[in-house]
């Protein structure tokens, strides 16, 4: 037991973060669904099956809420980005490790995969305040991928070029296949099928190695 708090604080704070947990689930999946301004807290309290009351008790606005579906996912996949660019991996191997990650991750959280992909063009944008929230966790990514290309180029492996743009190169290759990927779920998905993840490594290497 957690030292200085007693068994009931202890399931009580287990029950709120259970209850906070089953509403950013629920807002993940509508979201994803019906985009953010098409998205009401209803929909997602219903979802929950808990009161419209109660979504607000944990979260202030739909504002709030979109954002921290954001940086619950980020806070999960930035450590796992950052593992790989600390590796001792050879760039161009740490870039295929990267693609797989980030593909992976979509694939296994669809409903954020359609969210973040949603909010991709600028008449889907949330508001500005909760943009720049959530911003921070993809400037993050890409500084670490520029290291990637950095460490890449000192060594003679990778292309030259400024490492920010080519890391923003990266991620727009990635978040192409993604938005087409099937196993996202995407509404952009191509039909029966579309490209595997080894001509992804194949296009990924034709782009970025010396």
């Amino acid at each position: 037991m957690t030292a200085g708090i007693s068994r009931r604080e202890l399931r009580r704070q287990q029950h709120v973060e259970l209850n906070r947990s089953q509403l950013l689930d629920a807002a993940e999946e509508v979201f994803g669904a019906k985009g953010f301004h098409d998205t009401t807290l209803k929909e997602v309290a219903d979802l929950a099956e808990f009161s419209v009351g109660s979504v607000y008790s944990f979260f202030p606005s739909k504002d709030e809420l979109f954002l921290q579906v954001f940086l619950r996912r980020g806070a999960e996949l930035l450590p796992a980005i950052e593992a790989v660019v600390d590796s001792d991996d050879a760039p161009l191997d740490q870039l295929r490790r990267l693609v797989d990650l980030e593909v992976g991750f979509f694939r296994e959280h669809r409903h954020f995969a359609r969210m973040y992909l949603r909010s991709a063009p600028s008449s889907s944008l949330p508001p500005m305040p909760v943009y720049e929230g959530f911003r921070a966790n993809f400037e993050r990514a890409m500084a670490l991928q520029a290291r990637v290309f950095a460490r890449g180029q000192e060594r003679g492996d990778l292309r030259d070029g400024d490492p920010y743009v080519l890391a923003r190169m990266l991620s727009g290759i990635v978040s192409t296949f993604q938005l087409l990927d099937p196993a996202t779920g995407s509404d952009d998905a191509v039909p029966g099928g579309g490209m595997d993840i080894e001509q992804l490594h194949d296009i990924v290497t034709g782009a970025f190695a010396r």
